[in-house]
């Protein structure tokens, strides 16, 4: 089994995936409020929103995180005020801004001859990067999001299954709701330079959503979605390095796939459960 450590034997291999696994963890708390509330739409509009802070941050040759944190703030704040115009739904409100991030980014990009590289980097991400100091970043923001999530819980777990109770409660849905939108933000930008925005999306969702079959509370959807986001990191770093293809793509492709074959096997246990159910003798009567 020696094809199982010999990439892990590698430093920047086992940088990406101590990278991966940290990422794991902090999509995991976010995704699960994504996928139970079914903000997918929203957790990819913020993911390409981020586009014109790193692109400015890159082209003054400032620090990508602090612009794609000035970025998420933008948008975590243009969602929050668009969701309260009663004349507007809130999928418009958020296609808007989606539309007007991304567009702003490619103009700032296309001022600039010398970022293709950068924008690709943006884009696909660069697992096989991570650093020391990106490690001491994710488990920071991992912390953080743990914090967040704990103080939150009571009023995120109302928001997503009744917001009228939320409110009656008195535990201001729309401050939860803006918490919520500040998580789903830490999550993409501590994210995005390890799988990059257009797959961030895999750690994000696929995870939660192979895990909501099989656990039986929010927070067992949280820690089994960390830990199938971590086996989908081994998989996608141990395929890449083997298949010699790009580590981020793997990774994302690695938990979609764990999601299909989460779905298949719940739809198994369902189909067998129905038919125990079916065949069972009926009780006698004493």
């Amino acid at each position: 089994m020696e094809w199982l450590t010999v990439p892990f034997e590698v430093t920047f291999v086992r940088r990406a995936l101590w990278g991966g696994m940290l990422v794991s963890a902090i999509c995991a708390l976010a995704g699960t409020w994504v996928v139970l509330r079914g903000m997918a739409f929203l957790g990819d509009a913020m993911s390409h929103g981020l586009l014109p802070g790193v692109a400015v941050a890159a082209l003054l040759g400032g620090n990508l995180m602090a612009g794609a944190v000035v970025s998420a703030a933008v948008m975590t704040a243009g969602v929050t005020a668009l969701g309260r115009t009663p004349r507007l739904s809130q999928d418009t409100g958020i296609g808007l801004l989606f539309v007007g991030m991304l567009s702003l980014g490619v103009i700032i990009v296309s001022r600039s001859q010398s970022f293709a590289v950068d924008l690709t980097g943006f884009l696909f991400g660069d697992v096989l990067a991570v650093r020391q100091r990106d490690l001491l970043v994710l488990a920071a923001a991992m912390l953080a999001a743990l914090v967040v999530s704990a103080l939150g819980h009571r009023a995120f777990l109302a928001l997503a299954f009744d917001p009228r109770k939320a409110h009656t409660l008195g535990l201001r849905p729309r401050l939860a709701h803006a918490v919520l939108l500040g998580l789903l933000g830490l999550a993409i930008v501590a994210s995005f330079h390890i799988v990059g925005t257009l797959l961030v999306l895999g750690l994000l969702i696929a995870p939660p959503a192979a895990a909501l079959p099989w656990a039986r509370s929010v927070r067992g959807v949280m820690v089994l979605a960390a830990l199938l986001g971590t086996s989908a990191t081994f998989a996608g770093l141990l395929l890449s390095w083997h298949l010699s293809t790009a580590a981020g793509a793997t990774v994302a492709a690695s938990a979609v796939s764990l999601f299909f074959l989460s779905h298949v096997l719940s739809g198994l246990r369902d189909r067998r459960t129905r038919r125990a159910r079916s065949t069972a003798p009926p009780l006698e009567a004493n």
